[in-house]
């Protein structure tokens, strides 16, 4: 029989600080026994590191591990070299093939196994609402719940096809959450029947479908449960609903329990126990070894008071070897490299994803016959926060090369993301000397630089298309007579589709 440290690691997923194999981390997974390693961008310099880091660790450990990672596609991509990077959700649910969602969760598979990975924390079933979501958006497939269920179900299918396990997340949905739970406690008011009428609909989808994961969600839903207490630490929603009424076998995973969400209402120790005793069969504490090891030891401490109950222990742990030894080789295919396949279904999804928020004026087109400034952001600015692609993060030579096939040679003018005083300024008189001005926005509702460089552009402007990069909420705040157009994010493939359909409508 395990003994209570083994069946108490089984539950446990840490990340790990860096790129490099470190003694501490050995440790760290030797002290806690923890059986799940959730990779991040910090964890990725090449294809061969992260086979080294995985083997390495692996080796010393002497077993085997539940290897995830969060590979959306979109603006959530951890490992950048050797997949294909595919459009946000939000473009998927606008292509409208419910067989490119397929495809994409098989190569995505395929590649992710090469890479060493078990578990993909996708894909996102929250239902987007008219209520602005500032942690969704174009993560989501879309407003409506039939069709974020079909396309979830078809992805999920196609992962399993390709050998990867699938999680679908956040329930019990959170598409219409007010606040981003990484930073604060969302308060959703959603009830039981508006749940089940749109929320839950793609949840229910995808364990019919057979998915082997559910990530359940941070927010609190007082009118779900009157204990009024987040997701995570609700048992009326994971145990008795979840796992009772709907009768889901597989494993159930908390959100990270580091974020701000969850700091908010207890340290963390405190909920790793709140969460298991709510019916998580995974607890993810991703990113400091102080918080994974006081998860570790609470947990024990719970076990051996007999605040938590030894059977629900060893059930739970025996879900997650389940998944754990679903298969044995570390990588499968071949060596790394993104899937042949994947670079055309990219690039399908993002044509027939372009959309025109708002009609070209009379004129426009041809005015890029003439001079044309491009106005685009440097992307290089987030490199360190999230996977920028290098042809993009190269912004003058993107710029460049895009514009190219359609025998137009832009004059660029480089803003940063949130752009200060002295660019928004060369941006408007760039946009005053030119014939025809394309600005690539970057959340102009959010941040107020980049309203003041929208308002500036449109300004002086003589022919405009603002092309809006990531949530398409910026078309309420275009002037008449501006085109609006986006591809529901801001991937290479998504940029060259939305200039293809300028030159070529």
């Amino acid at each position: 029989m395990p003994d209570l440290e083994d069946l108490v690691g089984e539950r446990l997923m840490f990340g790990l600080p860096g790129p490099a194999l470190r003694d501490e981390d050995v440790r760290l997974f030797n002290d806690t026994r923890a059986a799940g390693l959730i990779l991040y961008r910090r964890n990725f310099e090449s294809p061969a590191a992260l086979r080294r880091l995985l083997e390495s660790l692996e080796t010393r450990l002497g077993r085997r591990l539940l290897v995830a990672t969060d590979h959306e596609g979109g603006r959530v991509i951890m490992l950048g070299q050797g997949t294909t990077i595919f459009p946000d959700g939000l473009a998927m649910g606008t292509a409208g093939d419910e067989a490119f969602a397929y495809r994409q969760g098989l190569v995505e598979a395929r590649e992710l196994r090469r890479l060493g990975v078990d578990l993909n924390l996708a894909p996102v079933l929250d239902v987007l609402t008219e209520r602005y979501s500032p942690n969704i958006g174009v993560r989501s497939y879309g407003k409506d719940p039939t069709l974020v269920a079909r396309y979830g179900a078809a992805r999920i299918k196609g992962m399993a096809r390709g050998g990867l396990s699938a999680c679908a997340k956040h329930f019990p949905g959170k598409g219409h959450a007010p606040l981003d739970a990484h930073l604060k406690l969302p308060v959703i008011e959603s009830t039981w029947a508006e749940m089940h009428a749109v929320h839950l609909v793609p949840f229910l989808e995808a364990i019919a479908a057979g998915v082997e994961c559910v990530m359940t969600s941070h927010p609190v839903y007082p009118n779900l449960d009157p204990a009024r207490v987040p997701a995570t630490f609700s048992r009326l929603l994971v145990e008795d609903y979840l796992r009772g009424q709907v009768g889901f076998p597989g494993a159930v995973l908390s959100d990270d329990l580091e974020m701000g969400a969850i700091a908010e209402s207890c340290p963390i120790g405190e909920a790793a126990v709140k969460a298991a005793a709510a019916g998580h069969d995974l607890l993810l504490v991703c990113h400091t070894e102080g918080a994974q090891r006081a998860t570790a030891t609470a947990l024990l401490d719970a076990y051996r008071r007999d605040v938590l109950p030894r059977r629900g222990l060893e059930a739970a742990a025996e879900r997650v070897r389940r998944l754990r030894e679903r298969r044995s080789a570390r990588f499968e295919g071949g060596p790394p490299a993104a899937d042949r396949d994947g670079a055309p279904l990219a690039w399908a999804i993002a044509t027939r994803a372009v959309t025109e928020m708002t009609p070209a004026p009379a004129g426009f087109r041809g005015a890029l016959n003439g001079t044309v400034a491009v106005v685009f952001p440097r992307f290089s600015e987030l490199a360190e926060r999230i996977t920028i692609e290098p042809v993009v993060g190269d912004e003058r030579a993107y710029v460049a090369g895009a514009f190219a096939p359609a025998g137009i040679a832009p004059e660029t003018v480089l803003v940063g993301i949130e752009p200060n005083d002295a660019e928004i300024a060369a941006a408007a008189e760039r946009a005053a000397a030119a014939d025809a001005t394309v600005l690539f926005l970057f959340d102009a509702h959010l941040y107020p630089s980049n309203r003041a460089l929208l308002d500036a552009v449109q300004a002086r402007a003589r022919a405009l298309a603002v092309v809006l990069l990531r949530d398409p909420y910026d078309a309420a705040l275009l002037r008449p007579n501006i085109l609006g157009i986006t591809a529901y994010g801001f991937r290479k493939c998504q940029m060259d589709a939305v200039i293809a359909r300028l030159a070529y409508p």
